[in-house]
This record gives structure tokens, C-alpha cells and sequence, in this order.
């Protein structure tokens, strides 16, 4: 079946969504998948003819570099617009694989320098208000931790999809990262909804995999996606090499998981609107 990807062009294409929908990839446990997710997800969407826009809102910069970026020379940065006030259309990179804002470790230091400033929790989304017509899909992968930046993120989202590894401890945290959403909703942005939850590192060859993936499925009744992404060593590789695993290796088992997850997602919002 994955040698006829190519062949099937309705796999190619799918319908735009009417109005561009912002997604925060969150999990404060690092590790996770969260990165690697918000790389292959944009350029499997981008296959199925989406318009894409990543935001890369974590100082480690991982994101930024998945796509080929230099987070070393990229300027402005997503820093840059928060903090200076940059023009935000300006620190767009266009890639083959999606439009990204690109971070850097100044963004590290972002957090307190956003306390002084006004409706602080609000930057990220005025930065990005501007484009939600332009694109199909905005994602912002949010750093390992519950601070500032990632409430600047749930501020800005209208959904969150939440990254969760097959392994033991998958589910430690979550309780936090749902009370802060909780949170949010209560008193920051009242629409913001969970968008889905993501299997990732499953290894069917495990009994522990398949039992978290069960436990996952109690905690999160029709929110977890159909599509688990396999442990696969091209998935490693891809971030090395600077491009998706799509371009990397686009027959391997990652690859596939990935534009399998996409047409998912799309379907969705297909159907959704």
C-alpha cells in the first residue's frame, strides 16, 4: 500500500478549510513527540494542499531548525515581534514544506520581559491574528513547561493537541496541563478546546505500549486520534538532516503515520465546517 501513494492522487488533495484554525501542540513533559509532531503534521498537510504556518514558540528553537532554518541568523524572530514589536510578516520563512516563524534561545529570556508589558498573555495571539485567513492551519509548538509562553499560546489557540509517548509516566502531568486549559477557558479564551490527542513512540511489540495506549483512550474518550505514530528510527534521523521525515525517508513507517494523521485531522475539519 505505501508504494501507491503516489499513484492515488485523491490522497493528494483535500479541501481547504473555510477559515483557518490555530492548533497549540502542548505537553509540559519534554520528550514527548511534540516537535517531531508539529514538523511532519505541517508537511503532510502541505501535501494534501493545505496552507501552513508554523509557530515556533520554544527556545530550544527545534522546530525552526526541523525545517531547514537557520535559528542562528533568522531575523526578526518570534522574539523579535513579542518583545521589539516586529512587523510578524517579516520573520515569515517560507519553506517547501510550510511557512514558519522561526525562535531562537532569546526567547528564553522572553517570559520576564513580557511582565511588565500589558495584556502580556495576549501577544502571541495579536501577532497571529492577521494571518488566520491566510492559512489553513497555524501551529504553535509550545515549550516543555507551563509558564508564560505557553499561556501566550493557549491564549492565542482555538484548540490544543496534546502529544502523549507510549511509554511509562505517559499520563504524568496531564492533570496539570488540563487544569491550566481549564483555566484559560475560564478566563482568558472561552473557545479554546482539546483538538486531539496524539500516540506517539508506540512499539506494538510491547505490551506496556499497548497498555498505555488503552489508558490514554479511557482518560481522553473520543479524543485520541485513530493514527498512532510508530517508534521509527527515520523519524530520529529527519531533524539532522534539516527537512520532515516525508522528504527524508517518504516510504518509511514515520512518513506514513504522519500523512496519515493529516488526512485524519483534515477530514475533521472538513466535516467540522
Amino acid at each position: 500500500m505505501i508504494g501507491l501513494w503516489a499513484d492515488n492522487p485523491r490522497r493528494n488533495k483535500k479541501p481547504r478549510c473555510p477559515m483557518g484554525k490555530t492548533i497549540a501542540i502542548v505537553n509540559q513533559k519534554g520528550g514527548v513527540g511534540k516537535t517531531t509532531t508539529c514538523v511532519n503534521l505541517a508537511a503532510a498537510l502541505k501535501e494534501l494542499g493545505q496552507r501552513v504556518l508554523i509557530c515556533d514558540f520554544d527556545p530550544q528553537a527545534n522546530t525552526t531548525s526541523g525545517f531547514g532554518v537557520d535559528k542562528t541568523t533568522a531575523s526578526p524572530s518570534i522574539y523579535d515581534v513579542l518583545i521589539d514589536g516586529a512587523d510578524c510578516r517579516k520573520a515569515i520563512v517560507p519553506t517547501q514544506w510550510a511557512d514558519v516563524i522561526p525562535a531562537n534561545k532569546a526567547l528564553a529570556g522572553a517570559t520576564v520581559e513580557m511582565i511588565g508589558i500589558d495584556h502580556r498573555e495576549y501577544l502571541l495571539k495579536n501577532a497571529l491574528e492577521p494571518f488566520r485567513e491566510e492559512y489553513d492551519y497555524i501551529f504553535i509548538d509550545c515549550p516543555p513547561s507551563l509558564e508564560l509562553l505557553t499561556l501566550n499560546a493557549l491564549c492565542a489557540a482555538d484548540t490544543v493537541m496534546v502529544p502523549v509517548q507510549c511509554e511509562y509516566y505517559a499520563l504524568e502531568g496531564l492533570s496539570d496541563l488540563l487544569s491550566t486549559i481549564r483555566i484559560v477557558k475560564r478566563s482568558l479564551n472561552q473557545g479554546i478546546d482539546l483538538e486531539g490527542v496524539v500516540l506517539t513512540m508506540y512499539d506494538g511489540r510491547t505490551n506496556l505500549s499497548m497498555q498505555v495506549a488503552e489508558e490514554v483512550k479511557r482518560h481522553f474518550p473520543g479524543k485520541v486520534y485513530a493514527t498512532v505514530i510508530p517508534r521509527n528510527v527515520r523519524l530520529s534521523e529527519a531533524p539532522s538532516h534539516g527537512m520532515p521525515v516525508l522528504d527524508y525517508d517518504s516510504l518509511s513507517r514515520g512518513a506514513e503515520a504522519y500523512r496519515s494523521l493529516a488526512e485524519e485531522i483534515a477530514a475533521k475539519h472538513t466535516v467540522s465546517n
